[in-house]
């Protein structure tokens, strides 16, 4: 697994994944060039072998407290290695590095498995909008992370590496 932030010439790789992991209701490649392009936002693609394996999405407006997880899409292959936690993290990372406070995010209702990943990494449920993801009628579960809480937690974890007490 690598890591490494998206670039334009990534953008056929990125549509190609978007559409298998939304078919309903994937961004059109203008949005998604947009989003690679933008000043607020981080992308980071993950590659095995070359190939883009999954990819994320965060939306922090520089000097805003709180940001965005804008989409993290898996290629079928590739689920269940780490790889969602892995993107996830990058993402984390980069808001608290910008002095984000909060890190929002919208997930569909019928995806545990995303809440779950979510969860574990400290994101708490606080609201739902109704009907959100057209064309299906499912819900979004919005969910909320306290950015300096969880990076906190890491460095006090990294910190603690090693020693015995």
């Amino acid at each position: 697994m690598t890591l490494r932030p998206a670039v334009p010439g990534d953008l056929a790789a990125i549509m190609t994944l978007e559409r298998a992991s939304f078919p309903t209701d994937a961004w059109s490649d203008a949005m998604m060039r947009e989003e690679l392009s933008s000043p607020h936002g981080w992308y980071v693609v993950d590659e095995v072998a070359g190939l883009v394996a999954g990819y994320a999405g965060l939306r922090a407006v520089r000097g805003a407290k709180d940001a965005d997880v804008q989409t993290i899409a898996i290629a079928e292959a590739s689920r269940g290695r780490g790889r969602g936690r892995a993107l996830l993290q990058s993402l984390l990372t980069e808001a608290a590095r910008r002095g984000v406070h909060d890190v929002f995010l919208d997930v569909r209702a019928d995806n545990p498995a995303a809440q779950a990943l979510y969860a574990s990494e400290g994101f708490l449920e606080v609201g739902r909008r109704p009907r959100y993801y057209q064309p299906d009628d499912v819900d979004a579960v919005v969910m909320k992370l306290d950015a300096r809480a969880w990076s906190a937690a890491r460095t006090s974890t990294a910190d603690d590496a090693g020693v015995c007490t």
